[in-house]
């Protein structure tokens, strides 16, 4: 769909609601007037960064801006937060698809105040996590690669002191630094290092042996950390 096969339509939905509406207005794509009231749409073929300049950028004359672009074919995650982006910006969305009888406009919402709402849960988490980590391990950006996390720190910490003590209770791990968390991270077992050998006694798999070690910076750390507490 082109721009241009937007422009019908839309002026089509505003004129049916009372709207005089002329397009290519002072660099606007589409002004629809009904006494006062003033409108602005900018138009494009997906919601891209150059679409949100010239709508923010129209904000400073009317206080009901709209983007309109094809309706998706995908509602995905990626498509929730370009929403969520839109009502940030205290825009209104209009989308244009084809039906059976012609092109149809929906008004997926109007360009009203947006209510910030802090996850305090979400900020607790990560706060939480950075204050558990041992230092900065990772480069921004990185994708498909092993990231260094609090609880993966925990876990080398944990198979670190397994490796030195031999199969043993999580009261015995964490009597040597390994902390709170101790039994829950043996019991889970998330990366497949421990093996529970008895009841309540667990051990280090060769596999978690290796792949431990293979932190060369943090293992390093982790035995420091165990000499400190033996």
């Amino acid at each position: 769909m082109l721009e241009t096969e937007l422009s019908a339509p839309v002026k089509a939905y505003l004129e049916s609601h009372g709207y005089q509406v002329n397009c290519e207005v002072k660099d606007c794509d589409m002004v629809a007037t009904r006494g006062d009231d003033l409108i602005i749409v900018e138009l494009k073929t997906s919601v891209n960064l150059t679409l949100l300049v010239q709508a923010t950028k129209r904000q400073s004359i009317s206080g009901s801006v709209y983007v309109a672009v094809p309706a998706p074919t995908k509602r995905n995650r990626q498509w929730r937060g370009t929403l969520r982006v839109l009502r940030m910006l205290e825009l209104g969305l209009l989308l244009v698809e084809k039906g059976a009888m012609g092109m149809i406009v929906t008004n997926q919402f109007d360009p009203i105040p947006y209510q910030r709402k802090k996850n305090t849960r979400s900020r607790r988490a990560l706060l939480t996590e950075v204050a558990d980590r041992s230092g900065d391990h990772n480069v921004a950006g990185s994708s498909k690669t092993t990231l260094m996390t609090a609880y993966r720190e925990n876990a080398i910490l944990i198979a670190c002191c397994l490796s030195k003590l031999g199969p043993s209770s999580p009261k015995r791990i964490r009597d040597h630094g390994a902390g709170d968390k101790t039994t829950g991270i043996l019991s889970a077992n998330h990366y497949g290092w421990f093996q529970r050998v008895d009841r309540g006694v667990y051990a280090l798999t060769d596999q978690g042996d290796l792949e431990s070690r293979s932190f060369k910076k943090i293992y390093k750390q982790a035995e420091a950390h165990y000499k400190a507490h033996h």
